[in-house]
């Protein structure tokens, strides 16, 4: 049941960090929320509660450290993709056919 509690607290707070960051095309990304809750709350988390002197508790510290941690992963995150989306020109050199072309770099 406790990993169960941390899926579902990860996906909630990942959630929120996409709410502040705005949503895209108005929905959740729930692969996307699951992974920087978790990933999130576990190095803010963890790191503000040990910082503030609550230790593995689960206090308002932690909480907010969870939600802090989970908005840096989701920019990153949205950082990288929109890095590395195929511009309008990769995508018609890779449609006309040329070898040459397709692989421009």
């Amino acid at each position: 049941m406790l990993i169960l509690g941390m899926i579902l607290f990860g996906m909630v707070v990942g959630a929120g960090a996409q709410l502040i960051l705005g949503r895209r095309r108005g929905k959740y990304d729930w692969t996307q929320a699951i992974i920087s809750g978790l990933v999130g709350s576990f190095i803010g988390g963890l790191l503000i509660s040990l910082l503030s002197g609550d230790g593995l508790d689960l206090r308002p510290s932690g909480i907010i450290g969870s939600l802090v941690g989970a908005l840096i992963v989701t920019a990153g995150w949205r950082w990288w993709q929109d890095r590395n989306k195929p511009t309008a020109a990769d995508r018609a050199a890779k449609r006309s056919g040329d070898p040459r072309k397709a692989n421009p770099r």
